[in-house]
């Protein structure tokens, strides 16, 4: 499993051969699609402004759910000088997502329908930056990460679609993967917590989000490798500002479900494939349903 999605592809796997490649310096590229279905209620609100955070809960168990289905690229570069015996990765994410939207609005008294209204988008994504430290030492691997959201994406509040989130954020947090080369079993986990900067154009403030990825897995053969994936989500702080009229609630999600990972050698160079699939539970104030990721990590040459 990888939890290096804007990493060196292998840093936090625990692949034994990491130690020996991190006094190179590395260029790699993770591609994913993600597709997901969230049920609600009606009717219903959601805190994190529409329900939609920055941090994609489950991209870093193997790649979160986010509501729409899109298509990603997160080019990075890992460098060969060491920073505190650590080494460091810089990336950056954008890509292409599609969003449809249909809302009814009919009465409380009577359930006849007034009104209702749909849309659909599919444009560009915010760009997320992404550094990283990474250090391994034998079964034993870390990561301390920062990252944050450039509002760059197709936003429009008096759009129901939007690709974007409409306003800026900062993430930071921390990794461990243990891996034992001889059986194949590993655990990853990487914590998190969010601070978000107010949406100006609706003067909506998202509260602190914290979040957890998880995953257990074991490589079965030299290639193939089976596990479960995870992650909790949890709204420490309430929503704010003049657009929260609803007041200072918060948003809570968890999530367990299969992963299937594959590692194969193209050109002398090894690529890794995943496939997650996640149900959500304990969902409160915030979107439910079901998500699927595929992911692809390759390296794009060392020197």
């Amino acid at each position: 499993m990888s939890f290096v999605r804007r990493s060196h592809p292998r840093a936090l796997r625990g692949d034994p051969a990491a130690g020996r490649r991190s006094a190179r310096a590395q260029r790699c590229t993770t591609a994913y699609f993600a597709a997901v279905l969230s049920l609600a209620s009606c009717p219903v609100a959601f805190a994190d402004e529409s329900g939609t955070p920055f941090w994609v809960s489950g991209q870093l168990a193997s790649l979160g759910v986010s509501r729409t289905p899109s298509l990603s690229v997160a080019p990075g570069y890992a460098w060969t000088e060491t920073i505190f015996g650590g080494q460091p990765f810089f990336g950056i994410s954008f890509g292409l997502g599609g969003d449809y939207e249909s809302t009814t609005f009919s009465s409380l008294t009577s359930g006849q329908v007034l009104s209702s209204k749909s849309d659909r988008l599919w444009a560009g994504s915010d760009l997320v930056p992404w550094a990283s430290l990474a250090w391994s030492h034998g079964n034993d691997n870390w990561m301390a990460y920062l990252t944050g959201n450039i509002p760059t994406g197709a936003y429009q509040a008096s759009r129901l679609s939007n690709i974007g989130i409409g306003h800026g954020a900062i993430d930071f947090g921390g990794g461990y993967t243990y891996y034992d080369e001889h059986s194949g079993v590993e655990a990853s986990a990487v914590i998190g917590l969010t601070f978000n900067w107010e949406n100006t154009h609706t003067q909506y403030r998202n509260g602190i989000d914290s979040h957890l990825d998880w995953a257990v897995s074991r490589f079965v053969t030299p290639n193939w490798q089976l596990g479960i994936a995870g992650y909790v989500y949890y709204q420490l702080t309430g929503d704010s500002g003049g657009g929260a009229v609803l007041g200072p609630f918060k948003s809570r999600v968890a999530a367990i479900g299969p992963e299937i990972g594959y590692q194969f050698m193209v050109g002398g160079e090894q690529w890794y494939a995943n496939l997650r699939g996640y149900a959500e539970f304990w969902a409160q104030n915030r979107f439910e349903g079901y998500a699927v990721f595929a992911t692809l990590n390759i390296p794009l040459g060392t020197k």
